[in-house]
């Protein structure tokens, strides 16, 4: 599975939504590309709502993980796009991840960035993620 460090040389994560390092064994990897807010039936959801869109943004990446057949552990990588983000959209962002997701979190390296707009103008919320596909190790040794 991944490995996720945070080495006693690097800063301690703001929150444990997160690692400092995620290690992925060798093999393929699946590129999710950016979810927004819209749905299976090709509707925006949320629209001037934040926390919405950040829900079905998760909602699409779990559909993308389970379409893959593997789940959020796989994840080593996610970065969520915010328009017009502030520090009080944090918590509705990852409250909104964690309807979704549950106590199945995908802790990983991310980046959660505020930018000035995404694609289309009523799409606040842009998320994407690496996955591995690979199960484990094997004889990988990492010493920290």
């Amino acid at each position: 599975m991944i490995r996720h460090l945070n080495p006693a040389s690097m800063p301690a994560p703001v929150a444990p939504l997160y690692a400092q390092i995620s290690i992925a064994p060798a093999g393929p990897l699946a590129f999710i590309a950016g979810q927004v807010a819209i749905n299976a039936e090709g509707r925006l959801v949320g629209k001037g709502d934040h926390r919405l869109q950040a829900e079905q943004c998760f909602r699409n990446l779990k559909s993308a993980l389970d379409a893959l057949g593997v789940g959020p552990e796989h994840v080593v990588r996610m970065g969520l796009h915010v328009v017009r983000h502030s520090d009080d959209l944090v918590g509705p962002i990852f409250e909104a991840g964690h309807s979704v997701f549950g106590q199945g979190w995908p802790v990983c390296a991310s980046l959660f960035l505020g930018v000035e707009r995404l694609g289309q103008a009523d799409w606040l919320v842009e998320i994407d993620a690496i996955v591995s596909l690979v199960a484990d190790f094997g004889a990988l040794r990492i010493s920290v």
